[in-house]
């Protein structure tokens, strides 16, 4: 009894810590979206985009353990993307600011070697957030409302990969539109509301399925 009383104090414990980590990612991609779309800063950018991969898998784990029980498949599927987003998207910042801080000399706009266009930062990130989406909508573990948002949110992480990989010019407004909607409203809004759910340790919306 002690032990699992324990295990369950622990698992508050970190959870909350994920709740935190939501609230600065929802602020990092806020900041990042501001430094790449109105400042045109590379090394601004850079730097939130490794900071918003580092804070995004506390909570990437915390969601994990808060929707296995709906369906534990799909979650460890959603934590997998996630952290591979996650380490895609900090991998890829770093590797943009180190050439920010110290150019290699002009090597034109070739894709990122360990993150071309986007893939893990949008693509995989995306499929994730449709996971988790999913999840919430599924188990009412979370909030209904944030399931929706999810689902409106990785489908403009998808759509700003693809037209990265498609169309590649940035102000064109297949790129541009999904930016500012991602970047400015939608990701900062799921962040922020995540990170306040888990600090508040919410219960859950309604009933698991799994349990009926």
């Amino acid at each position: 009894m002690v032990e699992s009383l324990d295990a369950t104090g622990s698992a508050r414990a970190f959870e909350r810590f994920g709740g935190a980590c939501a609230l600065l990612a929802g602020l990092v991609n806020l900041g990042y979206a501001v430094a790449f779309v109105v400042l045109d800063s590379d090394p601004g950018s850079a730097l939130f985009l490794l900071l918003a991969g580092l804070a995004g898998v506390p909570v990437l784990v915390a969601l994990y353990g808060r929707l296995r029980p709906t369906e534990p498949g799909m979650a460890l599927c959603a934590l997998v993307l996630g952290v591979g987003g996650a380490f895609g998207a900090a991998t890829h910042g770093g590797y943009d600011l180190a050439n920010a801080l110290h150019p290699p000399g002009a090597t034109g706009d070739l894709p990122n070697a360990v993150d071309p266009r986007g893939l893990a930062t949008f693509g995989l990130t995306g499929l994730a957030v449709l996971a988790v989406a999913w999840l919430i909508r599924r188990g009412g573990r979370l909030p209904a409302g944030l399931g929706t948002l999810g689902y409106l949110l990785g489908v403009l992480l998808l759509a700003l990969w693809l037209g990265r990989l498609i169309v590649l010019e940035a102000t064109s407004p297949v790129i541009v539109v999904p930016a500012l909607l991602a970047g400015f409203l939608v990701g900062p809004a799921w962040y922020l509301w995540l990170g306040r759910v888990l600090l508040a340790g919410a219960p859950a919306a309604g009933p698991d399925v799994t349990a009926r």
